[in-house]
C-alpha cells in the first residue's frame, strides 16, 4: 500500500464521495489498491473489469459505434466507460482506464503503453491520455498510479 491509495481513501471520505471503478488493461489492479486500504468500505462500492469489448458494451454501456469508430483505446471509450460504471454502479465518481498493455497488441497510431483514463462525477467527464514505456506489468502498474494521482488531485479541486 502505498501513501496515494490512503490519500485518495482520506480525501473520499472527508467529502463522503462513493468510488466506483471500471477497468480493462489494468486488470482490476486500481481496485486491489484501493482495496488495500483499511475501512475503504466507506467509500469503495465495487467495480467491473471490462476487458473485452463484448463487456464493455453488454456490461458497461460502451456504445459499440463508439467502439468502431475510435477503437477500445480511445478517450472517448475511456470517458463511455467511466460513465457507464458511475451508473450502473452508483457511485458519485467512477474511475474507468482502456490501454494496450504490451508487449502485442500496437496498432499504427496506437503503441504498446498508449493508455486512457476517465473520469465521471456529477461536475462531468473526464479523460487523459498516457504513453508509458515499460514492458507489460510495468504499464499497468504505471497506469493504476496514474489514475489514482489523477484522482486524487480531482478530489483536491473540490476542495
Amino acid at each position: 500500500m502505498t501513501n496515494l491509495e490512503q490519500e485518495v481513501g482520506n480525501r473520499l471520505r472527508q467529502k463522503g464521495l462513493t468510488l466506483g471503478i471500471v477497468e480493462s488493461a489494468t486488470g482490476g489492479l486500481i481496485s486491489h489498491l484501493i482495496t488495500n486500504v483499511p475501512g475503504s468500505s466507506d467509500y469503495y462500492k465495487g467495480s467491473v473489469t471490462a476487458y473485452s469489448n463484448e463487456a464493455k458494451i453488454k456490461v458497461v454501456g460502451v456504445k459499440e459505434g463508439t467502439i468502431n469508430r475510435y477503437g477500445a483505446v480511445s478517450y472517448q471509450v475511456a470517458e463511455e466507460m467511466a460513465q457507464g460504471g458511475r451508473k450502473m454502479l452508483a457511485v458519485d465518481i467512477c474511475l474507468a482506464d482502456t490501454g494496450i498493455a504490451g508487449p502485442s497488441g500496437a496498432t499504427p497510431g496506437k503503441p504498446v503503453g498508449l493508455f486512457y483514463t476517465g473520469l465521471s462525477h456529477q461536475a462531468g467527464t473526464y479523460s487523459q491520455k498516457h504513453n508509458f514505456q515499460g514492458n507489460r506489468e510495468q504499464n499497468k502498474h504505471q497506469a493504476a498510479e496514474a489514475a489514482l494521482a489523477w484522482l486524487k488531485e480531482y478530489l483536491m479541486s473540490l476542495d
